[in-house]
């Protein structure tokens, strides 16, 4: 009896020995990075850190995401290709870092933008414009659009010696630009020339004069203290409002269950809302703080908008072909925003 028994621990004991690691596997988190290639501070990863957060509590732990900031793991413009591959699970790169693989991520571009208000553009980015480049995206990178994308803030023109109280003042500067057919045009329709200086770079280029202008938003004048630079003046026109995409790996949504992915991308529409509003008021913040710097501002009445909208409208098919843009896009953009022309 006695030997049936220790036989009979022995077996147990054996069994779940076996079983325990099995157990343990079950028991840990399903981990997933998130890149991000600006810094802890940022109104992006603000938002992603809260997001990540938000995930953990309501899956009880089950899914655990980290953040890497300030390019950690890539920079925005090599994010793509890393998300197609599997090295990372998730990213919001800007959509002007992947018009190199779907031009329609540059539809903001188009002058029925120029100088609206922030609903103009989230009736775009939120409607059939904004699916039509998603469904593009999610095709050529594999990957699945969490929902909703994320406000930078807008783009404005930034001087230091010429007083750019209007439009017509920029006629003739040495205007640096982040890149893209959009803006490049845009200096062009400015009579301007365009200048291609790394923004890394930007503050020296700037106090040694090798442009004039430049077309960045407040927040990025602000942390960058371009006022120590000679940044004086600002045209706050309001060009476009720069948007992220948040997406996931396929290879990450592939591991996890339709009521999983469900989960996150209702997360992520409860709270976009409050991420665009954290947004707005790093933007405006920033401002505050260039003026309290000596950076003097000149915003456009509606009325001066909506001319140069009207004037920008006359050349719109130059730049439908150097932005590349789709016929579908921009017919999808002109419903949706037809009425801010």
């Amino acid at each position: 009896m006695t030997l049936r028994l220790t036989r009979r621990a022995f077996a147990g004991a054996a069994t779940a020995l076996l079983a325990s690691p099995a157990v343990l596997r079950a028991a840990e988190p399903m981990k997933f990075r998130v890149s991000l290639d600006t810094a802890p501070s940022h109104p992006r990863n603000v938002a992603m850190v809260d997001f990540v957060a938000k995930v953990l509590k309501e899956t009880n732990g089950e899914l655990a995401g980290e953040v890497f900031h300030s390019g950690q793991l890539f920079a925005d413009l090599n994010v793509s290709k890393a998300l197609l591959q599997g090295q990372v699970e998730m990213a919001a790169p800007g959509a002007w870092t992947l018009t190199g693989l779907v031009p329609d991520c540059d539809m903001v571009q188009l002058p029925y933008f120029y100088g609206t208000p922030t609903s103009v553009t989230w009736k775009a980015s939120d409607g059939k414009p904004g699916a039509h480049v998603n469904q593009q995206l999610e095709a050529k990178l594999q990957t699945k659009v969490l929902g909703p994308w994320i406000d930078l803030g807008y783009q404005n023109w930034y001087s230091t010696k010429t007083k750019i109280d209007k439009f017509e003042a920029l006629k003739g500067l040495k205007i640096r630009s982040p890149g893209g057919a959009g803006i490049s045009w845009r200096i062009k329709f400015a009579h301007a020339i365009a200048n291609t200086t790394a923004w890394p770079n930007v503050p020296l280029a700037l106090s040694q004069g090798t442009f004039d202008a430049f077309v960045s938003t407040d927040e990025s004048c602000n942390s960058a203290k371009l006022w120590e630079a000679g940044v004086k003046y600002s045209y706050a026109d309001h060009q476009f409002m720069g948007q992220y995409i948040p997406m996931m790996s396929k290879g990450f949504a592939a591991k996890l269950q339709p009521a999983q992915i469900k989960m996150m991308s209702d997360i992520w529409g409860a709270n976009i809302a409050d991420y665009r509003k954290g947004s707005a008021a790093s933007q405006a913040n920033a401002r505050s703080v260039l003026e309290k710097n000596g950076v003097t501002f000149f915003d456009p009445s509606p009325e001066e908008a909506a001319a140069l909208r009207k004037a920008m409208m006359g050349d719109i098919d130059t730049l439908i072909k150097e932005a590349k843009l789709s016929p579908e896009i921009v017919k999808l953009v002109k419903e949706s925003t037809g009425s801010a022309a």
